[in-house]
């Protein structure tokens, strides 16, 4: 028998969490930004009025002000997203245990063993829990339905906002197969373009390739890739309950128009480490290693990471190590295409306190900035980060800086 999986996709989901507080937002186009007071801050979400002027997701405020002069902006209030989001996955939960969230926005469901408690067929049960999400929570869902994760993500793609698209055996080859390969989860624009330099452009293409020729030009990635075309995607939905701790928590994002210099440089380190910060703290980890990759317009990669001296969550502490690494491998003076940041070798709070050396006590300044991050995360988690807002002043030069 066929499994039952749904990928289920909150639709414009930071723009959504806000217009929930502020329901006149959703009479205006408006955007989610990494740091609102600077033309150089990051869109990292946009509601469906913003998106009809073509701003888009991880351009800078001020291209996005060029298509839409009246855009409003918000600040992002992740601790609220982490929050909407587990009420998301609780509905989830009263249809499977089998509910393995991909990112903050977006989760797979497996009913393959719970269908038979529901008098409907999966499609319907996929309206019923959009229509619950949409009346109890305030907020839309895409729903992908089919027998594998890989389309079931398709589906949920295929059409937004707030629809359900079933992917089934019998129609999967007129709705898949001409699609772009580049849709395809997994493929990357560097695979996509390696796969269109052999001549394959389309989903159904990548389907009727041959499997060893794919081998010897993506390694075992092209038979993945290839099985994955074909509907043999086979890996398990995991369960809500039985999740590992993260062994990393990173953010990555590529920009629209390529950045350059600390200012830019700084604004999408920043907007990318906001989020890390509050996972952690949600996560109760702590970091003892920062890592940043950067690629150039070229899409050549540069990796940098360095072990820290103490374990921290501290949002400064993260943007400031990052933004060494970025400097110390040249990247202020280049054109930068996207960045990652990523907080690795995570220990529980309580380890990282057991494992400080003996002989360097925490210092005075970092245990108050602990205590005042500590604060603001409650608080904004509590009532928005919008309640307590970083100071900014000038530096000499003129530009902005955000002071924690």
């Amino acid at each position: 028998m066929d499994r039952v999986i749904l990928h289920c996709d909150c639709n414009g989901f930071f723009a959504s969490v806000e217009m929930l507080s502020r329901p006149e937002l959703r009479d205006v186009p408006m955007a989610v930004a990494g740091d609102p007071e600077s033309r150089h801050g990051i869109i990292l979400a946009k509601n469906e009025l913003a998106k009809a002027y073509g701003v888009q997701t991880a351009e800078t405020i001020w291209q996005a002000k060029k298509k839409c002069p009246s855009l409003v902006l918000v600040p992002p209030h992740h601790e609220k997203y982490h929050e909407i989001s587990k009420l998301v996955n609780k509905i989830y939960l009263d249809y499977t245990d089998l509910v393995d969230p991909f990112g903050i926005d977006e989760s797979f469901l497996d009913l393959t063993a719970s269908m038979h408690l529901f008098p409907m067929s999966p499609a319907e049960l996929a309206d019923v829990i959009r229509a619950r999400v949409r009346s109890e929570i305030g907020i839309t869902i895409s729903v992908g339905v089919s027998f594998c994760r890989v389309f079931a993500k398709l589906g949920s793609d295929y059409k937004k906002p707030d629809a359900t698209t079933l992917i089934s055996r019998e129609n999967f080859r007129e709705i898949v197969w001409p699609m772009s390969v580049s849709a395809l989860l997994f493929v990357g624009k560097r695979t996509a373009a390696l796969l269109e330099r052999q001549g394959i452009a389309t989903v159904g293409e990548l389907a009727a390739a041959d499997p060893l020729h794919l081998t010897r030009t993506l390694g075992e990635a092209g038979a993945t890739l290839h099985r994955y075309a074909n509907g043999g995607d086979t890996e398990p939905v995991r369960s809500y309950y039985h999740r590992e701790r993260p062994k990393s928590i990173g953010n990555g994002m590529t920009f629209r128009r390529n950045i350059v210099g600390e200012d830019e440089v700084r604004a999408g380190v920043s907007a990318l480490v906001d989020s890390v910060a509050a996972r952690l703290r949600e996560e109760n980890c702590k970091c003892t290693v920062v890592q940043v990759q950067i690629k150039d317009p070229e899409f050549a990669v540069i990796q940098r990471q360095t072990t820290l001296k103490r374990a921290t969550w501290l949002r400064s502490e993260i943007v400031e190590t990052a933004m060494s690494l970025i400097r110390a491998a040249g990247g202020l003076g280049k054109m930068i295409r996207a960045l990652t940041v990523t907080a690795a070798g995570l220990v529980a709070d309580d380890e990282a306190e057991e494992q400080l050396d003996i002989f360097s006590a925490l210092d005075e300044s970092a245990e108050k900035r602990e205590s005042v991050e500590g604060t603001l995360h409650e608080i904004r988690r509590r009532f928005g980060k919008g309640s307590i807002q970083l100071g900014y002043y000038k530096k000499p030069d003129g530009s902005d800086e955000s002071e924690s």
